[in-house]
């Protein structure tokens, strides 16, 4: 069911139905009517008519400038409100909501009787709306914005497809003006003309269902047993944890989803409530996986649970959940090959402690020492390197700090030829590069200083102006005994009189 709010947000409404109010908005650089008042309609002024002209055919008019953020907040309120009908409501921004009512009809008698009480409650609210119902949310979409509440869906313009401005154009252009002139017309000729046209039009008239979906948050995952009598061993309280594993895997399979985190808490009648918290790497709703971690924790655990006079409640909570298909389970089935190491990183860590194993996560930065950085598990990175199809060979040992040694170079912005590093010199009998990485203009980092310091013997020399540091040359070389390191040159000669060279990783 479609209710479109047609009152502006951004001032109160007025006083009596024969003002002249309008809401306007800058559209194009210019001020132009988007929210008009009933009264303003029925003088004849339209949308998108620019302020100017329309104050020149009434002087009296009296225009607001729309307020989208109360607009919104009035919005957000009334699909809040709308859980009394239904759980099942989504707002449609900037003037509409929704709302899918199957089931939810029978306290107003039917379909109507809702329409009705929510009428009522909406006007009470100074809020004039338009209602509509339907078999799909584009039908009743279509019929409040454009015909009564259940009326004739093929006399509706073709305006109520919602197809953008120059498909609306052709249409009308052509002679098909109403939705009957369209259903009439086979869908493939539609499809290969216009595009999605016939996917509109199927749910328009309800050929097809798309359902909505609710801005109402689901309610958390938890299974909970409470026991006439207390119990009194731990390893029966785990016997019950994993039979409430398996309900509340049927509420994760329901959700398509899997658990990150599994919270146990055991009641002891003494009022204590020892707590048991497992976290995976991936998501995952397998008792039999949980179950282990579990069993995991509670072994590593430094002073074991004491049951003390038994327990009376045992509940479990899936706080942090993500999506997860469902998976096949028969026949030619194939498992993930990360799938064996994800479970021996998540029982290392219920183990050890979720901060004992770390993992390199990359970051969205081109300087190797910035790179990446190391996280616990399961927390995702905010930001994946994108795949290269030939990346630049980097060393998977990188110095910190780099290192800094003393070069021969033949010219002198050519590569080495011969170095010193830990007092032993290295004759570079094989080179590639350079690779060369510019710093980090946009920002000047605390690096830029770190490396000023480090060039204590250059420090008057400044860096250049709005750079957060200087330019490095890269290269990889070999020497005679076929080790292989990955040298920089730091900074050009433009930058700096005498740039430094520094070992910054060893390759295998």
């Amino acid at each position: 069911m479609k209710s479109p709010l047609r009152h502006a947000c951004g001032a109160p409404p007025p006083r009596t139905g024969d003002e002249l109010v309008v809401f306007t908005d800058r559209i194009a650089n210019a001020v132009r009517l988007t929210a008009l008042s009933p009264a303003a309609v029925a003088k004849g002024l339209t949308p998108n008519l620019t302020l100017a002209d329309a104050r020149a055919r009434f002087p009296e008019l009296v225009a607001i400038e729309r307020d989208h953020a109360a607009e919104a907040d009035l919005l957000a309120r009334i699909v809040a409100g709308l859980a009394r009908y239904t759980p099942m409501a989504t707002s449609q921004p900037r003037d509409g909501a929704m709302l899918d009512i199957s089931g939810c009809a029978h306290p107003f008698g039917d379909e109507r009787g809702l329409a009705r009480d929510l009428a009522g409650r909406l006007k009470a609210g100074g809020v004039t709306a338009r209602l509509g119902l339907g078999d799909t949310p584009e039908m009743a979409r279509a019929r409040a914005r454009f015909g009564a509440l259940e009326g004739d869906i093929l006399a509706l313009p073709v305006e109520a497809l919602e197809a953008d401005a120059a498909t609306t154009t052709a249409l009308r252009r052509a002679g098909l003006k109403t939705i009957a002139d369209l259903a009439c017309r086979p869908r493939r000729m539609l499809a290969a003309r216009f595009g999605d046209l016939a996917l509109r039009l199927g749910r328009l008239l309800g050929e097809e269902d798309r359902r909505i979906t609710p801005e109402r948050a689901l309610p958390p995952i938890f299974a909970l047993r409470r026991f006439a009598e207390p119990i009194g061993r731990v390893e029966d309280a785990l016997a019950c944890l994993e039979d409430l594993l398996g309900q509340a895997a049927v509420s994760l399979l329901d959700r398509h989803a899997g658990g990150r985190r599994f919270i146990a808490r055991l009641f002891r009648s003494d009022g204590a409530v020892p707590l048991l918290s497992v976290e995976t790497g991936r998501p995952v709703r397998d008792p039999a996986i949980v179950m282990r971690l579990f069993r995991e924790r509670l072994e590593a655990l430094s002073d074991p649970i004491d049951p003390g006079f038994g327990f009376d409640c045992v509940r479990l909570d899936v706080p942090a959940t993500e999506p997860l298909a469902p998976a096949q389970t028969g026949l030619e089935e194939t498992r993930d090959p990360a799938e064996p190491l994800a479970q021996l990183i998540d029982r290392l860590a219920a183990r050890l402690g979720p901060h004992s194993i770390r993992r390199a996560v990359p970051l969205n930065s081109h300087l190797p020492e910035c790179a990446a950085m190391l996280a616990p598990p399961g927390e995702p990175g905010a930001w994946r390197r994108p795949t290269d199809p030939d990346p630049p060979a980097r060393p998977l040992r990188l110095l910190d700090p780099p290192a800094r040694v003393d070069v021969t170079y033949g010219l002198p912005m050519g590569p080495p030829r011969r170095f010193v590093w830990k007092g032993q010199a290295h004759e570079v009998a094989r080179w590639e590069g350079p690779e060369r990485i510019a710093a980090e203009w946009w920002r000047r980092s605390i690096a830029a200083d770190i490396w000023r310091r480090r060039d204590a013997e250059d420090h008057n020399l400044p860096l250049p102006p709005g750079a957060g540091g200087l330019t490095r040359d890269y290269y990889r070389v070999e020497d005679a005994d076929g080790h292989r390191f990955w040298l920089f040159r730091h900074g050009l000669q433009a930058e700096k009189g005498r740039p430094g060279w520094y070992l910054h990783g060893l390759f295998a």
